[in-house]
C-alpha cells in the first residue's frame, strides 16, 4: 500500500469513528491523501474542521500556497491555516511578510481562521509588532517532558490558544521517565489507559490535544473514556512536577 493509500485508510478511519478534526500540513505531504478521503467519506463539508500548514519560507507566496493545498483537498477553503515554523521566514522581517499574507489569505475567505505552529515568545514579539490579526492558536510539541511554559503563558495572556501534538511522547519515545509510575497509578484509578491519563493532562490545562492513531479500537477508546473523566489538579500537578525532570524533544524542530 502505498503512501496516499495509506493516508485514505486513516482518514477514512478517523471520520468513521467521529473525529472530525483533520490536521495537515504542506510539507507533510498528505493533503492529498486526506482529500481523498474526504471525498470517499461522503460526510458534509460542515462537519469537518480542517487545518492545513505552510512552511512559510523566505518569499514563499502564502496565497498560492493555499490555493495548492486547497486543490489537493479538494476543499473551497479550510477552517484553519498555520504557518509551520517561523524560522524558514530567515529574518525578523520575513516573518513579518509571511504573516502580513497570512491576514491576507484569511481575508478572502480561504481560511477561516489563521495561527502559528512552533513560535517561540520571541517569534510573537516580531509578528506582532506589525500584525492586525491576532494568532488564533499555537501549535507546538506538549508533554511532561517538554512543558514549554513561557510560551504557553505568553499565548494564554494575549488570548492565543495552545495546540499539542505528540502528547503522549511521554509514554512512547520518552521512556522509561519520572512520570511512568504516576501514569500507571491514574490508569489503574479511573480504569482507563495511561494514553487517556497522557491526553487528559493535556485538555485539564485548557490544551488541544492532536494524535493519530492506526488502531480503530484506540480512537473509539480515545472517544470513549478520554472524555469521560477529568484528573484532580493535584493530579495534575503531579505530573508536571516529575516531568520537570527530564527534557525529551521528539520532533526537533524548534531553534532551541
Amino acid at each position: 500500500m502505498g503512501k496516499d493509500e495509506d493516508i485514505i485508510k486513516a482518514t477514512a478511519l478517523a471520520l468513521n469513528n467521529d473525529y472530525y478534526h483533520l490536521d495537515c500540513a504542506e510539507c507533510y505531504r498528505n493533503e492529498s491523501g486526506v482529500g481523498a478521503g474526504i471525498k470517499a467519506s461522503g460526510i458534509e463539508r460542515s462537519k469537518l474542521y480542517v487545518t492545513t500548514k505552510v512552511v512559510g519560507t523566505i518569499d514563499q507566496d502564502v496565497a498560492a500556497a493555499l490555493d495548492v493545498s486547497l486543490s489537493k483537498l479538494g476543499l473551497d477553503y479550510v477552517d484553519l491555516y498555520l504557518v509551520h515554523v517561523p524560522f524558514s521566514a530567515g529574518s525578523p522581517e520575513g516573518q513579518q511578510k509571511i504573516w502580513t499574507q497570512m491576514e491576507a489569505v484569511q481575508a478572502t475567505g480561504k481560511a477561516k481562521s489563521i495561527g502559528v505552529s512552533n513560535f517561540e515568545v520571541e517569534d510573537f514579539e516580531i509578528i506582532l509588532k506589525t500584525a492586525k490579526v491576532l494568532p488564533a492558536i499555537n501549535q507546538i510539541e506538549f508533554h511532561p517532558y517538554l512543558q514549554q511554559r513561557d510560551v504557553v503563558e505568553f499565548c494564554r495572556k494575549k488570548g492565543i490558544a495552545i495546540s499539542a501534538y505528540s502528547p503522549l511522547s511521554a509514554l512512547t519515545q520518552g521512556r522509561p521517565g519520572p512520570v511512568d509510575e504516576v501514569y500507571a497509578e491514574l490508569a489503574k484509578k479511573y480504569g482507563v489507559s495511561e494514553g487517556d491519563i497522557a491526553l487528559r493532562w493535556c485538555l485539564d490545562q485548557d490544551i488541544v490535544a492532536i494524535t493519530t492513531s492506526k488502531s480503530e479500537e484506540r480512537l473509539q477508546g480515545y472517544m470513549a473514556k478520554t472524555l469521560s473523566f477529568k484528573l484532580e489538579p493535584q493530579e495534575v500537578e503531579k505530573i508536571s512536577s516529575l516531568g520537570n525532570q527530564k527534557r525529551y524533544q521528539g520532533v526537533g524542530i524548534r531553534k532551541s
